[in-house]
Formats: structure tokens, C-alpha cells, sequence
């Protein structure tokens, strides 16, 4: 079999930016405390385990006074911050720029919207640490919807700025929009922002065309990971033999049967050695037992 590692999949920048920053203050060396799992990959979390990052919960911070700790890629809301600053502790912001300017965005939307009575709403994964952090950049409730059940929690005679997770499907924002014009009592009253990231929007499309091009297809993501969730359907719908994996010990060999050409792709949280890993095994028949 041919196996073709897909060169646009894996990290993003943000998730680049993150992980540069992780190594670079662990080089300075003893330990520092991340707040929640730096990446969505158990494996990738792992070796940084090894070189000094600890994962921690908002719960313990109380017990990191003086210590460092580390803000990953999905940003955090102002409270957490607040905290650092009364406990003494040294944060390191590897908030991604992209989701710091839609958590920017997020605020504005709640003054325009408050100033009007309307209603803000973000196309998300609730409790998603993303969007932990952006729902609690200001007071006021907003409503996060996941699907087009949850549009039977927004009242549609006030107006809506619509948003979303940086991470989302394009199409499925798209979707939503439609919807809400179609029963808003003033469709003009909507305004839709499309906050998703140019890096994970144009994945959807560069996908569908990889993933077709294969007779088998292996996505390479943690199981805690939104955004592999995503992209992978996208495989899934343009390829039915796509197969997800979170590293090399779960192929099986039976995926490959008749296969004359395998994809290797990834998610933006999936690092590039890991999916080399992957590759490697397929193409040297090393497949669970």
C-alpha cells in the first residue's frame, strides 16, 4: 500500500504557538501547571508530561501560589486571571490571538446587544474550554447552541448577534444562520459573525478532496478534541472507509483489505509525528492484535 500523510493537517497555529511556549518555560526548567490538558491528545499531552507540564484544574489553583502556570490556546475567562493575580501566581498566556480577539468580539456583541435588549448566541460546544471562556467574558448570560434543536431556546422577536467557536463546521453555522432568519420575527435584526478559523474553515474543503481521493481513510485525534469531531465527518461523508484512531496501537488490519491507497489526516490539536507514527505502522503491517 501507498500511505500519503495529508501536509496541511495537524497543529494549527495557535496550537503551535501553545506548544513552543510550553517547551520554551519548561526549558527554563522545574515545573509548570497547566490549566486543563494544553491539547486536546492524549499522546502529545504525555510527552510534555515528561518534560515537566503538569495538568491542573481551576480547583487547584488555590494550592499554586508563587508557581507558574500556563494558559493554553483556548483562553480563559477574566475571573481565572483575577485569581492568579490575588494568589501570586506567574501566568503564562498562550491564549491563540484568534480566540483573543473573538473573546473582544464576544464583549462588544453583549454592549450592542444590551444597548438594544437583544440577545447574544454562540454556535459551540457547551462546556467546551473555549467556550468556558467565552460565555464568562461579561455578566450577562449567553446562549450557547450546538445543534438546531437548541434554536427552540432563543427568543426570536428580539434581535440576535449570532457567533462561534473558532473550531465549529462552516456549514453548520451557515445552517443555523439560515434558520434564524427564517423565524425571526425582523430578519434584519440578526446579525450573523462568522468567527470560525480561516486555518480550521478551510480544512472542511482541502478534507472532503483528500479524503476522497483515498481507498482508505486513517484520521489521526484525541477523543477530547471538538475540532477532530468535526473534520472527522468531513472524512467520514466523502470517504465512508475512514477510519479514527488516537494513535497507532488501535489499527486494525481488516480496515485495509483490497487498499491500494491510505490517507493519513489530522486534526488541528493532532501533532505532526504522531500522524508519521501512524503512517509508519500502516505501511509496515503493524496492526492490533
Amino acid at each position: 500500500m501507498k500511505v500519503t500523510i495529508d501536509n496541511r493537517s495537524g497543529f494549527c497555529f495557535g496550537v503551535v504557538r501553545a506548544i513552543s511556549r510550553a517547551e520554551q518555560a519548561l526549558g527554563e526548567g522545574g515545573t509548570v501547571f497547566s490549566l486543563g490538558d494544553i491539547v486536546h491528545n492524549r499522546i502529545e499531552v504525555q510527552r510534555l508530561q515528561q518534560l515537566g507540564l503538569e495538568t491542573v484544574s481551576h480547583a487547584q489553583m488555590e494550592s499554586l501560589c508563587g508557581r507558574r502556570l500556563f494558559i493554553r490556546a483556548h483562553g480563559e475567562p477574566p475571573s481565572t486571571f483575577a485569581t492568579a493575580r490575588r494568589l501570586g501566581i506567574e501566568v503564562i498566556d498562550a491564549t491563540c490571538p484568534v480566540v483573543a480577539r473573538l473573546q473582544e468580539k464576544v464583549k462588544r456583541a453583549h454592549a450592542e446587544m444590551r444597548a438594544c435588549g437583544g440577545q447574544v448566541v454562540i454556535l459551540g460546544k457547551r462546556g467546551h474550554a473555549e467556550v468556558v471562556g467565552l460565555t464568562g467574558q461579561v455578566a450577562e448570560p449567553t446562549l450557547v447552541v450546538e445543534s438546531e434543536a437548541d434554536l427552540a431556546r432563543i427568543d426570536f422577536t428580539r434581535p440576535i448577534h449570532f457567533l462561534s467557536q473558532t473550531t465549529q463546521s462552516v456549514d453548520l453555522f451557515r445552517l443555523l444562520h439560515e434558520r434564524m432568519l427564517e423565524r425571526a420575527a425582523d430578519p434584519a435584526r440578526v446579525v450573523a459573525d462568522e468567527t470560525i478559523c480561516r486555518q480550521v474553515s478551510g480544512r472542511e474543503q482541502h478534507l472532503r478532496t483528500f479524503a476522497a481521493a483515498y481507498d482508505v481513510i486513517v484520521f489521526v485525534c484525541g477523543r477530547k478534541s471538538s475540532n477532530g469531531r468535526v473534520l472527522f465527518e468531513v472524512c467520514r461523508d466523502a470517504n465512508p472507509r475512514s477510519y479514527n484512531v488516537e494513535e497507532a496501537g488501535e489499527l486494525e488490519a481488516a480496515w485495509f483489505d483490497g487498499a491500494c491507497q491510505v490517507g493519513i489526516c489530522g486534526a488541528t490539536s493532532t501533532p505532526e509525528w504522531l500522524m508519521r507514527e501512524v503512517a509508519e505502522a500502516i505501511a509496515g503491517g503493524r496492526f492490533a492484535q
